[in-house]
């Protein structure tokens, strides 16, 4: 039984001390694919160092996370443009819109999203979303630009089972995390109406840890963690799971 993790920021400063020590953990748990959502400038040199030196395990995308969208977002998103047109990734992403922690810049995070989708359809890759607290917001500019080419994931999805279905009429998918395992993460009364055609596992780690390791580090070795959940509760065998999110992240994702 193999897993897939279709977000993990396994490149990241919390992974520094023991980074070849976690994929090797995570691999012996059969988890034999990670896909790395960029953030920023300041973390391609990680991520791609990852890649470099696991190839077949550690996969990059390429976008910029809404929590770094500033007033000179132009000039990240040209860096973002200028590496999607030097090498393959995964993806656009992650990028979004983030209304949790600031909403200062929320017409700059709306126009990188508009661009950032405007890639995607322009080098035919999927976009990974980021929505946190922005559903609508970003629903709305997805929604204009779906011509019937546009792919993607609504990452760490925990919304409503009426928004689930504004996703499957997209044609998108739902990335399923650790939050699927909190006592009151919502998700309990949202998966045992969805299909396993509908979503993806992800760890989106260092964070979101699953129980029981909430409050700690995440790491992609507690993907069976979430696989068991979600098997729970849309009463499926965990095999079942492990095989059909596995097939949903091998025909989302550009690079195998």
């Amino acid at each position: 039984m193999s897993f897939i993790d279709s977000h993990a920021h396994i490149y990241a400063e919390a992974f520094r001390p023991d980074q070849a020590e976690a994929l090797a953990k995570a691999e012996a748990e059969g988890v034999d694919k990670i896909y790395m959502p960029n953030i920023d400038h300041t973390s391609i040199e990680a991520m791609l160092e990852t890649e470099a030196q696991h190839p077949r395990l550690c996969l990059p995308m390429m976008g910029l996370h809404p929590t770094s969208v500033q007033k000179d977002f132009e000039k990240e998103l040209y860096l973002v443009e200028e590496w999607l047109g030097k090498r393959q990734f995964a993806a656009v992403g992650e990028c979004g819109i983030d209304l949790y922690w600031d909403k200062t810049f929320l017409p700059q995070q709306q126009e990188a999203l508009r661009v950032q989708v405007a890639l995607a359809k322009k080098h035919q890759l999927p976009v990974v979303l980021h929505t946190r607290d922005s559903f609508d917001e970003a629903y709305e500019i997805v929604a204009q630009a779906q011509d019937g080419t546009l792919t993607g994931v609504f990452h760490c999805f925990t919304g409503t089972l009426e928004q689930a279905n504004k996703v499957k009429e997209l044609g998108f998918l739902m990335g399923i995390g650790g939050v699927a395992t909190f006592k009151n993460g919502g998700l309990d009364k949202l998966l045992p109406h969805l299909s396993l055609q509908d979503i993806m596992l992800e760890t989106d780690c260092p964070y979101l840890a699953p129980a029981p390791h909430r409050g700690k580090r995440n790491q992609p070795a507690y993907l069976p963690l979430i696989a068991n959940r979600v098997a729970e509760l849309m009463q499926k065998s965990v095999e079942e799971v492990a095989m059909a999110t596995a097939k949903n992240a091998t025909g989302l994702f550009k690079l195998t």
